[in-house]
């Protein structure tokens, strides 16, 4: 494969052209780069994440996990490289993001039923669009606490499923999860897992989630992307088909068992790389 070089020296150097995934991509990612001070992140990286699928990334610490989904979504800018949407721009896709730090993710002075509302408003929806679909996304996840506290009234797990509720209000195309439940305690962990599972099932809605927690990557996901250290690449794709809705019998099954081992071995082979 040619090399492709980046940088003020090789600015003549005509830029890659773009190929399209295969039919069902939902984001392809071509000619990726990213430098920080004068180190590549991520160099050349191609990828295609399927459409109506969740996609587990997974890998060695500072390989740029959540860097990739921020540069994916539009919040960290890129070097060089095009990312389409369907074949779309950024500009002309509705996505969600759930941030890790559900604390500082809702606004503080508006009521938590505001903060949920707050995208559909950007849009300009009507009074009555925007009561109907809070009223649906609060039977979707059985809310039980008060939406019309603030943030800092909520527990923890409360305010992270309002941010995911206010990710998904607008019916999103992609929806970016960057570590959702790594300062959640278990129990909400396994509520909220279930609930986006839920919702996956209900609406297809493409998802791209970061974890550090392999289990949690591979019952969740259909495809797991496991990343190199950096310059980070793709080590392996691992496609995981178990029937939905997964149980905690799914965390038994052979094929789950296989997938996370293959996972652990690919992992442990990047890292001592």
């Amino acid at each position: 494969m040619t090399q492709v070089l980046h940088g003020p020296m090789y600015a003549d150097i005509p830029a890659p052209v773009f190929t399209p995934g295969p039919q069902g991509t939902q984001i392809t990612v071509r000619g990726l780069t990213k430098y920080f001070a004068g180190w590549p992140l991520y160099e050349n990286f191609d990828l295609n994440i399927p459409k109506q699928k969740i996609t587990s990334v997974f890998g060695p610490n500072g390989c740029g996990k959540s860097t990739l989904i921020n540069m994916i979504a539009g919040l960290v800018p890129i070097d060089s490289g095009e990312i389409l949407f369907d074949g779309k721009s950024l500009e002309d896709t509705k996505i969600g993001y759930v941030f890790q730090n559900y604390r500082e993710a809702l606004f503080p002075w508006l009521r938590t039923i505001d903060n949920i509302a707050y995208p559909l408003k950007l849009e300009g929806r009507s009074k009555a669009q925007v009561d109907r679909r809070m009223a649906e996304l609060v039977a979707s996840f059985d809310v039980k606490f008060d939406l019309n506290r603030f943030p800092y009234e909520l527990s923890g797990g409360q305010q992270q499923t309002a941010s995911i509720m206010r990710a998904l209000a607008p019916h999103p195309e992609v929806l970016f999860l960057d570590e959702p439940f790594s300062a959640l305690d278990f129990e909400m962990t396994l509520f909220i897992r279930e609930k986006l599972q839920q919702v996956f099932m209900q609406t297809g809605t493409t998802m791209l989630l970061v974890s550090h927690d392999l289990e949690e990557a591979v019952y969740l996901a259909d495809e797991v992307l496991l990343l190199t250290k950096r310059p980070t690449r793709v080590a392996e794709i691992l496609r995981y088909a178990a029937p939905r809705p997964r149980t905690l019998e799914t965390l038994s099954a052979p094929d789950f068992i296989q997938t996370r081992k293959l996972s652990l071995e690919i992992f442990q082979r990047e890292v001592r790389r």
